[in-house]
Protein backbone atom coordinates (compact mmCIF):
# COMPACT_ATOMS: atom_id res chain seq x y z
CA UNK A 1 0.00 0.00 0.00
CA UNK A 2 1.30 3.44 -0.85
CA UNK A 3 -1.35 6.12 -0.47
CA UNK A 4 1.14 8.97 -0.17
CA UNK A 5 0.87 12.39 1.40
CA UNK A 6 -1.00 13.92 -1.52
CA UNK A 7 -3.67 11.27 -1.86
CA UNK A 8 -7.11 12.65 -2.75
CA UNK A 9 -9.14 9.48 -3.23
CA UNK A 10 -12.25 8.54 -1.28
CA UNK A 11 -12.03 5.14 0.44
CA UNK A 12 -14.59 2.81 1.99
CA UNK A 13 -14.62 -0.42 3.99
CA UNK A 14 -16.76 -2.43 6.38
CA UNK A 15 -15.78 -1.21 9.86
CA UNK A 16 -17.45 -3.90 12.00
CA UNK A 17 -16.36 -7.53 12.43
CA UNK A 18 -17.83 -10.26 10.22
CA UNK A 19 -20.77 -12.34 11.36
CA UNK A 20 -24.31 -11.70 12.50
CA UNK A 21 -25.04 -8.61 14.54
CA UNK A 22 -27.67 -6.02 15.29
CA UNK A 23 -25.70 -3.24 13.57
CA UNK A 24 -22.99 -3.16 10.92
CA UNK A 25 -21.08 -0.12 9.66
CA UNK A 26 -19.64 0.85 6.29
CA UNK A 27 -17.16 3.72 6.70
CA UNK A 28 -16.40 6.22 3.91
CA UNK A 29 -13.59 8.82 4.13
CA UNK A 30 -12.09 11.31 1.72
CA UNK A 31 -12.86 14.45 -0.25
CA UNK A 32 -16.04 13.01 -1.82
CA UNK A 33 -17.18 10.96 1.18
CA UNK A 34 -20.41 12.89 1.65
CA UNK A 35 -21.20 12.97 -2.06
CA UNK A 36 -20.58 9.22 -2.30
CA UNK A 37 -22.82 8.60 0.70
CA UNK A 38 -25.52 10.71 -0.95
CA UNK A 39 -25.52 8.47 -4.00
CA UNK A 40 -26.27 5.43 -1.80
CA UNK A 41 -28.34 6.90 1.07
CA UNK A 42 -31.87 8.25 0.61
CA UNK A 43 -33.04 10.17 3.65
CA UNK A 44 -36.58 9.48 4.82
CA UNK A 45 -39.10 12.22 4.16
CA UNK A 46 -37.76 15.37 2.53
CA UNK A 47 -34.62 15.77 4.60
CA UNK A 48 -31.23 16.99 3.43
CA UNK A 49 -28.71 14.81 1.62
CA UNK A 50 -25.53 13.91 3.56
CA UNK A 51 -23.54 16.70 1.87
CA UNK A 52 -25.94 19.27 3.40
CA UNK A 53 -26.20 17.71 6.87
CA UNK A 54 -24.53 19.31 9.87
CA UNK A 55 -21.40 17.66 11.24
CA UNK A 56 -22.06 15.11 13.95
CA UNK A 57 -25.67 14.43 12.97
CA UNK A 58 -27.53 11.23 12.08
CA UNK A 59 -30.34 10.76 9.59
CA UNK A 60 -32.61 7.76 8.97
CA UNK A 61 -33.29 6.46 5.48
CA UNK A 62 -32.75 3.77 2.84
CA UNK A 63 -29.56 2.39 1.32
CA UNK A 64 -29.97 1.80 -2.41
CA UNK A 65 -27.96 0.27 -5.24
CA UNK A 66 -27.12 2.19 -8.40
CA UNK A 67 -30.34 1.05 -10.10
CA UNK A 68 -32.45 2.25 -7.15
CA UNK A 69 -32.99 -1.19 -5.59
CA UNK A 70 -33.39 -0.90 -1.85
CA UNK A 71 -30.68 -2.80 0.03
CA UNK A 72 -31.42 -1.98 3.67
CA UNK A 73 -32.65 0.74 5.99
CA UNK A 74 -30.58 2.45 8.65
CA UNK A 75 -28.68 5.56 9.66
CA UNK A 76 -26.14 7.85 8.02
CA UNK A 77 -23.69 9.68 10.29
CA UNK A 78 -21.82 12.71 8.92
CA UNK A 79 -18.47 14.02 10.21
CA UNK A 80 -16.64 16.89 8.57
CA UNK A 81 -12.94 17.65 8.22
CA UNK A 82 -10.90 18.22 10.26
CA UNK A 83 -13.11 16.98 13.11
CA UNK A 84 -13.15 13.28 12.30
CA UNK A 85 -10.91 10.32 13.07
CA UNK A 86 -9.12 10.58 9.72
CA UNK A 87 -9.18 14.36 9.61
CA UNK A 88 -11.20 14.11 6.37
CA UNK A 89 -14.89 14.33 5.53
CA UNK A 90 -16.34 11.02 6.71
CA UNK A 91 -19.70 9.28 6.47
CA UNK A 92 -20.77 6.09 8.18
CA UNK A 93 -23.68 3.99 6.95
CA UNK A 94 -25.18 2.02 9.87
CA UNK A 95 -27.26 -0.89 8.63
CA UNK A 96 -28.15 -4.34 9.91
CA UNK A 97 -25.21 -6.60 10.71
CA UNK A 98 -24.40 -9.65 8.61
CA UNK A 99 -21.65 -10.33 6.10
CA UNK A 100 -23.88 -10.50 3.01
CA UNK A 101 -25.89 -7.39 3.85
CA UNK A 102 -22.81 -5.25 4.55
CA UNK A 103 -21.04 -6.46 1.44
CA UNK A 104 -24.07 -5.38 -0.63
CA UNK A 105 -23.98 -1.89 0.92
CA UNK A 106 -20.20 -1.67 0.44
CA UNK A 107 -20.53 -2.74 -3.20
CA UNK A 108 -23.03 0.08 -3.76
CA UNK A 109 -20.61 2.58 -2.16
CA UNK A 110 -17.76 1.39 -4.38
CA UNK A 111 -20.01 1.62 -7.45
CA UNK A 112 -20.82 5.18 -6.36
CA UNK A 113 -17.17 6.25 -6.70
CA UNK A 114 -15.19 5.16 -3.61
CA UNK A 115 -12.36 2.64 -3.74
CA UNK A 116 -11.87 -0.18 -1.27
CA UNK A 117 -9.67 0.80 1.65
CA UNK A 118 -6.57 -1.26 2.38
CA UNK A 119 -5.77 -2.59 5.88
CA UNK A 120 -5.15 0.28 8.29
CA UNK A 121 -5.72 2.97 5.66
CA UNK A 122 -8.15 4.99 7.79
CA UNK A 123 -5.60 5.06 10.64
CA UNK A 124 -2.83 5.85 8.19
CA UNK A 125 -4.76 8.89 6.98
CA UNK A 126 -5.33 9.92 10.59
CA UNK A 127 -1.55 9.91 11.04
CA UNK A 128 -0.82 11.75 7.81
CA UNK A 129 -3.42 14.39 8.73
CA UNK A 130 -1.89 14.93 12.17
CA UNK A 131 -4.72 13.38 14.20
CA UNK A 132 -2.46 10.78 15.83
CA UNK A 133 1.25 9.97 15.83
CA UNK A 134 2.59 6.51 14.99
CA UNK A 135 2.70 5.39 18.61
CA UNK A 136 -0.96 6.33 19.09
CA UNK A 137 -1.90 4.66 15.79
CA UNK A 138 -0.27 1.43 16.98
CA UNK A 139 -2.28 1.72 20.19
CA UNK A 140 -5.47 1.48 18.13
CA UNK A 141 -4.30 -1.89 16.80
CA UNK A 142 -3.31 -3.00 20.32
CA UNK A 143 -6.71 -1.98 21.69
CA UNK A 144 -8.57 -3.94 19.00
CA UNK A 145 -6.43 -7.02 19.71
CA UNK A 146 -6.35 -6.72 23.53
CA UNK A 147 -6.86 -10.07 25.26
CA UNK A 148 -7.36 -8.74 28.79
CA UNK A 149 -8.50 -5.68 30.73
CA UNK A 150 -4.89 -4.78 31.57
CA UNK A 151 -3.85 -4.97 27.92
CA UNK A 152 -6.80 -2.78 26.93
CA UNK A 153 -5.95 -0.31 29.72
CA UNK A 154 -2.33 -0.09 28.58
CA UNK A 155 -3.43 0.48 24.97
CA UNK A 156 -5.83 3.22 26.08
CA UNK A 157 -3.04 4.99 27.99
CA UNK A 158 -0.89 4.81 24.86
CA UNK A 159 -3.73 6.08 22.68
CA UNK A 160 -4.16 9.05 25.00
CA UNK A 161 -0.54 10.02 24.34
CA UNK A 162 1.26 9.03 27.54
CA UNK A 163 3.94 7.00 25.77
CA UNK A 164 4.24 9.57 22.99
CA UNK A 165 4.98 12.26 25.55
CA UNK A 166 7.80 10.16 26.96
CA UNK A 167 9.30 9.71 23.49
CA UNK A 168 8.82 13.40 22.66
CA UNK A 169 10.47 14.44 25.93
CA UNK A 170 13.45 12.21 25.19
CA UNK A 171 13.68 13.53 21.63
CA UNK A 172 13.56 17.18 22.75
CA UNK A 173 16.15 16.54 25.48
CA UNK A 174 18.57 14.99 23.00
CA UNK A 175 17.84 17.68 20.41
CA UNK A 176 18.91 20.36 22.93
CA UNK A 177 21.98 18.33 23.88
CA UNK A 178 22.91 17.82 20.22
CA UNK A 179 22.54 21.57 19.56
CA UNK A 180 24.83 22.36 22.50
CA UNK A 181 27.40 19.77 21.40
CA UNK A 182 27.44 21.24 17.90
CA UNK A 183 27.78 24.74 19.35
CA UNK A 184 31.04 23.69 20.99
CA UNK A 185 32.50 23.23 17.51
CA UNK A 186 32.80 27.02 17.27
CA UNK A 187 35.21 27.13 20.24
CA UNK A 188 38.94 26.54 20.27
CA UNK A 189 40.33 23.61 22.26
CA UNK A 190 40.34 24.23 26.04
CA UNK A 191 38.33 27.41 25.54
CA UNK A 192 35.10 26.06 27.07
CA UNK A 193 34.70 26.16 30.87
CA UNK A 194 34.91 22.74 32.56
CA UNK A 195 31.42 23.29 33.99
CA UNK A 196 29.90 23.37 30.47
CA UNK A 197 31.62 20.13 29.50
CA UNK A 198 30.42 18.40 32.68
CA UNK A 199 26.84 19.60 32.18
CA UNK A 200 26.76 18.26 28.64
CA UNK A 201 28.17 14.93 29.80
CA UNK A 202 25.44 14.70 32.48
CA UNK A 203 22.71 15.51 29.95
CA UNK A 204 23.88 12.81 27.56
CA UNK A 205 23.91 10.27 30.37
CA UNK A 206 20.42 11.37 31.43
CA UNK A 207 19.27 10.60 27.90
CA UNK A 208 20.73 7.10 28.24
CA UNK A 209 18.90 6.63 31.55
CA UNK A 210 15.59 7.63 29.95
CA UNK A 211 16.12 5.17 27.09
CA UNK A 212 16.81 2.42 29.64
CA UNK A 213 13.64 3.33 31.54
CA UNK A 214 11.55 2.94 28.40
CA UNK A 215 13.31 -0.29 27.45
CA UNK A 216 12.52 -1.71 30.89
CA UNK A 217 8.80 -1.80 29.97
CA UNK A 218 9.39 -4.14 27.02
CA UNK A 219 8.95 -7.45 28.83
CA UNK A 220 5.71 -6.28 30.39
CA UNK A 221 4.49 -4.98 27.04
CA UNK A 222 5.19 -8.29 25.35
CA UNK A 223 3.33 -10.20 28.06
CA UNK A 224 0.33 -7.88 27.82
CA UNK A 225 0.13 -7.90 24.02
CA UNK A 226 1.05 -11.48 23.22
CA UNK A 227 0.25 -13.23 26.48
CA UNK A 228 2.64 -15.32 28.53
CA UNK A 229 3.62 -18.43 26.58
CA UNK A 230 3.40 -21.42 28.94
CA UNK A 231 4.69 -24.75 27.62
CA UNK A 232 3.62 -28.07 29.15
CA UNK A 233 6.47 -30.59 29.05
CA UNK A 234 7.05 -34.14 30.25
CA UNK A 235 7.32 -37.76 29.22
CA UNK A 236 4.51 -39.51 27.31
CA UNK A 237 1.43 -40.36 29.38
CA UNK A 238 2.51 -38.16 32.29
CA UNK A 239 -0.80 -36.26 32.01
CA UNK A 240 0.18 -33.18 29.98
CA UNK A 241 -2.94 -33.13 27.81
CA UNK A 242 -5.14 -33.87 30.83
CA UNK A 243 -3.56 -30.88 32.59
CA UNK A 244 -4.19 -28.66 29.54
CA UNK A 245 -7.86 -29.67 29.50
CA UNK A 246 -8.18 -29.16 33.26
CA UNK A 247 -6.68 -25.64 33.09
CA UNK A 248 -8.90 -24.64 30.15
CA UNK A 249 -12.03 -26.22 31.63
CA UNK A 250 -12.94 -28.16 28.50
CA UNK A 251 -11.66 -31.05 26.36
CA UNK A 252 -9.23 -29.35 24.00
CA UNK A 253 -6.67 -32.14 23.63
CA UNK A 254 -7.30 -35.83 22.95
CA UNK A 255 -6.47 -37.97 25.99
CA UNK A 256 -5.92 -41.74 25.70
CA UNK A 257 -3.97 -44.47 27.47
CA UNK A 258 -1.77 -44.82 24.36
CA UNK A 259 1.68 -43.24 24.77
CA UNK A 260 2.55 -40.59 22.18
CA UNK A 261 -1.03 -39.53 21.36
CA UNK A 262 0.08 -35.89 21.08
CA UNK A 263 2.43 -35.60 18.11
CA UNK A 264 2.31 -31.83 17.52
CA UNK A 265 1.96 -28.72 19.67
CA UNK A 266 -1.57 -27.71 20.68
CA UNK A 267 -1.89 -24.03 21.57
CA UNK A 268 -4.85 -22.31 23.18
CA UNK A 269 -5.51 -18.83 24.58
CA UNK A 270 -6.53 -18.42 28.20
CA UNK A 271 -7.06 -15.45 30.53
CA UNK A 272 -5.80 -16.07 34.06
CA UNK A 273 -6.79 -13.46 36.65
CA UNK A 274 -6.73 -10.77 33.97
CA UNK A 275 -3.47 -11.94 32.38
CA UNK A 276 -3.49 -13.33 28.82
CA UNK A 277 -1.78 -16.73 28.62
CA UNK A 278 -0.95 -19.03 25.69
CA UNK A 279 -0.97 -22.65 26.92
CA UNK A 280 0.99 -25.04 24.68
CA UNK A 281 0.68 -28.81 25.03
CA UNK A 282 3.57 -30.75 23.48
CA UNK A 283 4.61 -34.22 22.43
CA UNK A 284 5.99 -36.47 25.15
CA UNK A 285 9.76 -36.27 25.57
CA UNK A 286 11.52 -39.60 25.07
CA UNK A 287 13.92 -41.46 22.81
CA UNK A 288 12.04 -42.90 19.83
CA UNK A 289 12.62 -44.43 16.40
CA UNK A 290 9.39 -42.93 15.00
CA UNK A 291 10.21 -40.06 12.62
CA UNK A 292 6.84 -38.37 13.24
CA UNK A 293 7.24 -38.53 17.00
CA UNK A 294 10.84 -37.26 16.76
CA UNK A 295 9.58 -34.22 14.86
CA UNK A 296 6.97 -33.62 17.57
CA UNK A 297 9.68 -33.77 20.22
CA UNK A 298 11.85 -31.35 18.25
CA UNK A 299 8.91 -28.92 18.09
CA UNK A 300 8.32 -29.34 21.83
CA UNK A 301 11.92 -28.37 22.57
CA UNK A 302 11.75 -25.44 20.15
CA UNK A 303 8.51 -24.24 21.78
CA UNK A 304 10.15 -24.46 25.20
CA UNK A 305 13.01 -22.21 24.11
CA UNK A 306 10.50 -19.59 22.93
CA UNK A 307 8.31 -19.75 26.08
CA UNK A 308 8.17 -17.62 29.21
CA UNK A 309 7.27 -20.41 31.62
CA UNK A 310 7.21 -24.22 31.76
CA UNK A 311 5.04 -26.75 33.54
CA UNK A 312 6.98 -30.01 33.70
CA UNK A 313 4.61 -32.91 34.37
CA UNK A 314 5.97 -36.01 36.13
CA UNK A 315 4.10 -39.29 36.55
CA UNK A 316 4.43 -40.30 40.21
CA UNK A 317 2.70 -43.67 39.84
CA UNK A 318 6.17 -45.24 39.54
CA UNK A 319 9.81 -44.35 40.32
CA UNK A 320 11.23 -41.15 38.83
CA UNK A 321 12.43 -41.97 35.33
CA UNK A 322 16.11 -41.32 34.53
CA UNK A 323 15.06 -39.29 31.49
CA UNK A 324 12.90 -37.02 33.69
CA UNK A 325 15.83 -36.54 36.04
CA UNK A 326 18.15 -35.60 33.17
CA UNK A 327 15.73 -33.12 31.65
CA UNK A 328 14.87 -31.50 34.98
CA UNK A 329 18.57 -30.89 35.51
CA UNK A 330 18.56 -28.69 32.38
CA UNK A 331 15.51 -26.55 33.32
CA UNK A 332 15.55 -23.12 34.98
CA UNK A 333 13.83 -23.37 38.39
CA UNK A 334 13.02 -19.65 38.21
CA UNK A 335 10.49 -20.16 35.41
CA UNK A 336 9.48 -23.80 35.86
CA UNK A 337 6.91 -25.49 38.07
CA UNK A 338 7.07 -29.26 38.42
CA UNK A 339 3.65 -30.89 38.42
CA UNK A 340 3.70 -34.25 40.22
CA UNK A 341 0.69 -35.84 38.60
CA UNK A 342 -1.33 -38.99 39.43
CA UNK A 343 -0.85 -38.35 43.13
CA UNK A 344 -3.94 -40.48 43.82
CA UNK A 345 -1.87 -43.55 42.83
CA UNK A 346 1.52 -42.30 44.00
CA UNK A 347 4.13 -45.05 44.22
CA UNK A 348 6.00 -45.54 47.50
CA UNK A 349 9.13 -45.83 45.32
CA UNK A 350 8.76 -42.31 43.90
CA UNK A 351 11.32 -39.81 45.18
CA UNK A 352 11.86 -36.26 43.92
CA UNK A 353 15.44 -35.04 44.56
CA UNK A 354 15.17 -31.45 43.24
CA UNK A 355 14.56 -29.04 46.11
CA UNK A 356 15.13 -25.93 43.97
CA UNK A 357 11.88 -26.33 42.00
CA UNK A 358 8.43 -25.24 43.07
CA UNK A 359 6.39 -28.44 43.17
CA UNK A 360 2.62 -28.91 42.87
CA UNK A 361 0.96 -32.27 43.45
CA UNK A 362 -2.06 -33.02 41.29
CA UNK A 363 -4.43 -35.66 40.13
CA UNK A 364 -5.49 -33.96 36.91
CA UNK A 365 -7.90 -36.73 35.96
CA UNK A 366 -9.77 -36.08 39.22
CA UNK A 367 -9.32 -32.28 39.10
CA UNK A 368 -7.25 -32.13 42.29
CA UNK A 369 -4.39 -29.64 42.52
CA UNK A 370 -5.30 -27.75 39.34
CA UNK A 371 -6.03 -24.57 41.30
CA UNK A 372 -2.52 -24.80 42.79
CA UNK A 373 -1.10 -24.88 39.26
CA UNK A 374 -3.15 -21.77 38.38
CA UNK A 375 -1.83 -20.08 41.54
CA UNK A 376 1.77 -20.86 40.57
CA UNK A 377 1.19 -19.42 37.09
CA UNK A 378 -0.40 -16.29 38.56
CA UNK A 379 2.55 -15.75 40.91
CA UNK A 380 4.96 -16.01 38.00
CA UNK A 381 2.99 -13.39 36.07
CA UNK A 382 2.84 -11.12 39.11
CA UNK A 383 6.62 -11.23 39.36
CA UNK A 384 6.75 -9.78 35.85
CA UNK A 385 3.70 -7.49 35.92
CA UNK A 386 2.49 -5.54 38.95
CA UNK A 387 -1.19 -6.43 38.83
CA UNK A 388 -2.04 -3.81 41.47
CA UNK A 389 -0.44 -0.94 39.55
CA UNK A 390 -2.78 1.10 37.33
CA UNK A 391 -2.54 0.27 33.62
CA UNK A 392 0.24 2.21 31.95
CA UNK A 393 1.60 2.50 28.42
CA UNK A 394 4.43 0.13 27.58
CA UNK A 395 6.63 -0.14 24.51
CA UNK A 396 6.12 -2.62 21.67
CA UNK A 397 8.53 -4.62 19.52
CA UNK A 398 9.06 -1.84 16.96
CA UNK A 399 9.75 0.70 19.71
CA UNK A 400 12.21 -1.67 21.41
CA UNK A 401 14.21 -2.25 18.23
CA UNK A 402 14.47 1.48 17.52
CA UNK A 403 15.31 2.32 21.14
CA UNK A 404 18.09 -0.28 21.09
CA UNK A 405 19.50 1.36 17.97
CA UNK A 406 19.20 4.84 19.46
CA UNK A 407 20.84 3.67 22.68
CA UNK A 408 23.90 2.45 20.78
CA UNK A 409 24.24 5.85 19.12
CA UNK A 410 23.80 7.80 22.38
CA UNK A 411 26.28 5.51 24.12
CA UNK A 412 28.78 6.13 21.30
CA UNK A 413 28.18 9.89 21.63
CA UNK A 414 28.85 9.68 25.39
CA UNK A 415 32.04 7.74 24.75
CA UNK A 416 33.32 10.24 22.17
CA UNK A 417 32.46 13.17 24.44
CA UNK A 418 34.11 11.56 27.48
CA UNK A 419 37.25 10.82 25.47
CA UNK A 420 37.93 14.37 24.50
CA UNK A 421 35.11 16.83 25.17
CA UNK A 422 35.13 19.52 22.52
CA UNK A 423 37.98 17.82 20.63
CA UNK A 424 35.64 14.92 19.77
CA UNK A 425 32.48 17.01 19.56
CA UNK A 426 32.11 16.46 15.82
CA UNK A 427 31.94 12.68 16.29
CA UNK A 428 29.60 12.97 19.27
CA UNK A 429 27.30 15.25 17.26
CA UNK A 430 27.23 12.76 14.40
CA UNK A 431 26.11 9.95 16.71
CA UNK A 432 23.45 12.18 18.29
CA UNK A 433 22.06 13.08 14.86
CA UNK A 434 21.75 9.35 14.09
CA UNK A 435 20.03 8.78 17.46
CA UNK A 436 17.54 11.58 16.78
CA UNK A 437 16.68 10.21 13.36
CA UNK A 438 16.02 6.80 14.89
CA UNK A 439 13.91 8.21 17.72
CA UNK A 440 11.97 10.32 15.23
CA UNK A 441 10.87 7.14 13.47
CA UNK A 442 9.13 5.95 16.65
CA UNK A 443 6.47 8.66 16.75
CA UNK A 444 6.64 9.62 13.10
CA UNK A 445 8.65 12.85 13.32
CA UNK A 446 10.77 11.15 10.67
CA UNK A 447 9.22 8.51 8.43
CA UNK A 448 9.20 6.99 4.98
CA UNK A 449 6.48 5.19 3.06
CA UNK A 450 7.96 1.73 3.64
CA UNK A 451 7.78 2.32 7.39
CA UNK A 452 4.10 3.26 7.14
CA UNK A 453 3.40 0.24 4.94
CA UNK A 454 4.97 -2.04 7.53
CA UNK A 455 3.03 -0.55 10.45
CA UNK A 456 -0.43 -0.16 8.94
CA UNK A 457 -0.47 -3.45 7.07
CA UNK A 458 -0.96 -5.10 10.51
CA UNK A 459 -4.30 -3.32 10.94
CA UNK A 460 -7.66 -4.80 10.03
CA UNK A 461 -9.76 -3.54 7.13
CA UNK A 462 -12.00 -0.65 8.13
CA UNK A 463 -9.58 0.74 10.77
Amino acid sequence: MNTGLGNNTTIAAIATPPGEGGVGIVRISGPDALGTAGRVFRRAGRGEAPAAMEAGTFAYGRFVAGDGTELDRGLCLVMRAPHSFTGEDTAELHGHGGAINLRRILRAVLDAGARGAEPGEFSRRAFLNGKVDLVQAEAICDLVRAQSDRAAGAATEQLEGKLSRSFDGLYDHLMDAAADVEATLDFEENELPARVLEELDARLKHGLDEVDRLLSTWDEGRLLREGARVVILGRPNAGKSTLLNALLGYERAIVTEVSGTTRDTIEEGYVLDGFPVRLVDTAGLRETDCAIEREGIRRAEETHRASHFALYVVDVSGPLEAEDETRLGLLDPGCTVVVLNKSDVRSPDFHFPFSEFEVVETSCAQGRGVEDVRRALTEFLERNIDRHAPPHAVIGERHRALLDEARREIEAACARWSEGGETRADLAAEHLRAALETLGAITGRAFHENLLDRIFSRFCLGK
